[in-house]
């Protein structure tokens, strides 16, 4: 049976149609912007940021040897531009006490919660700026404060954003 002329038109587009569905859900699917796996410490005694796995306790062991004087590091692009490096810097510092990195990896380990409340927990959490020495619990005032400050709004009023690595 031939198709009629107004029936081809019909068909063109609805091919035309499936292969853009097709195209968006094959970049849908390659595309990645889901949370990363990675996440930035830094290394204490050598004073450089370093990629490790994202549910890693800190301390851990750092880049130049096996001393764990690695710590999360928080990175920010006060820009608004995560995607510029060059915009980058490092908002605070945080690491776990050791009772609270006990109990956080015995959890892990376990794929149990932790035993530990979640109001205990920030108290054992602790933070500081890059170039300080004095680390405060997350719970204190300090500590709020230290973490807080990167969220002023940037030059030209621009927006800060978390950057992953």
């Amino acid at each position: 049976m031939p198709a009629s002329k107004s029936q081809v038109p019909k068909a063109v587009l609805a091919v035309a149609l499936l292969v853009v569905a097709g195209i968006l859900v094959w970049k849908f699917v390659h595309e990645n912007h889901g949370i990363s796996e990675q996440a930035f410490f830094y290394d204490l005694s050598e004073k450089k940021l370093f990629v490790a796995e994202r549910g890693l306790v800190p301390p851990i062991r750092g880049i130049n040897d096996p001393a764990e004087d690695g710590v999360r590091a928080v990175v920010v692009s006060p820009a608004g531009k995560p995607e510029d490096k060059s915009t980058w810097t490092i908002a605070y510092l945080e690491t776990c006490t050791p009772e609270l990195k006990q109990q956080l990896n015995a959890a892990r380990a376990s794929g149990t919660a932790p035993e530990i409340g979640r109001t205990a927990a920030q108290s054992l959490r602790l933070v500081r700026r890059v170039g300080e020495t004095n680390w405060f619990s997350l719970a204190s005032p300090e500590g709020e404060r230290i973490v807080s400050e990167w969220t002023a709004l940037g030059a030209n009023g621009s927006i800060p954003v978390v950057c992953s690595p």
